[in-house]
């Protein structure tokens, strides 16, 4: 099975989540999404995926959320193309697996893409 884990090593629920997993026994594919930030279309899938609006997958607490203008009423068109641009502004951390995707926050609910 294939898993996926956009990443922020500096992030602690980030590296919880990463002990979880190897924990349970699963070799993610690990990206760090601050280095490598998913595109427009791969944000879509995700926001698919997770079955959620963009704003969800915004970290709208961030100075650079302020700094932008970004309001959580904007359009999701809007707020995708600013995770783009922006990786700083996602969510941290994600994880795909069976077709699914969760947001480790807390750490353990990515494990319900394994049940």
């Amino acid at each position: 099975m294939s898993v996926t884990l956009w990443h922020n090593p500096r992030c602690s629920k980030s590296r919880q989540t990463l002990e979880l997993l190897t924990a349970a026994g699963h070799d993610p594919q690990i990206i760090r999404y601050l280095e490598n930030p998913p595109s427009v279309e791969e944000l879509h899938s995700a926001l698919a995926l997770l079955e959620i609006p963009a704003i969800k997958l915004m970290r709208s607490g961030e100075k650079r959320f302020r700094e932008l203008g970004l309001s959580k009423t904007d359009a999701d068109a809007e707020l995708i193309a600013a995770m783009a641009e922006n990786p700083i502004l996602i969510e941290r951390p994600v994880v795909f697996a069976n077709n699914r995707a969760a947001i480790g926050r807390p750490p353990q609910t990515v494990l319900a893409l394994f049940d």
